[in-house]
């Protein structure tokens, strides 16, 4: 791994979850979300005079109902880059997400929600060389 693993948790999913993750050197924050029906990687930034969070962008990672009741019993994993400007979510050694706070994007597998017109304004794409940077 090329990176800090800061979160791992096993989880089910299907049931509420909720996983925060903060970068140690700068504002940027990360949270996984499992509301029952679907779960979702949000990107955020901590104001730095009230430390209050701002969604910068959020990403599908699944529909439960997609998921087979087999595959629902989960480790979710969340890996910052060495520099602390990029964020991983990986479920079952699977990366599903990639946030890039260096180039304000936001990358996942389904490339859903379309780009926002607030912080990611390109291609969502997830590539293997994104994935790359995170994995020997």
């Amino acid at each position: 791994m090329k990176g800090y693993l800061l979160k791992e948790q096993k989880i089910v999913i299907g049931q509420e979850t909720f996983i925060e993750s903060n970068a140690a050197e700068n504002n940027f924050s990360v949270m996984f979300e499992d509301d029952a029906e679907t779960g979702y990687f949000y990107g955020a930034e901590k104001a730095a005079d009230t430390a209050e969070l701002r969604i910068l962008d959020m990403l599908l990672i699944y529909d439960v109902e997609s998921i087979d009741k087999a595959e629902r019993p989960a480790t979710v994993s969340i890996i910052w880059s060495i520099d602390w400007m990029r964020c991983g979510l990986v479920i079952n050694n699977y990366c599903h997400a990639v946030f890039d706070f260096a180039n304000q994007g936001g990358y996942n597998r389904h490339q859903f929600p379309p780009p926002n017109n607030i912080w990611t304004l390109h291609d969502r794409k997830l590539t293997d060389e994104m994935i790359a940077e995170f994995f020997s």
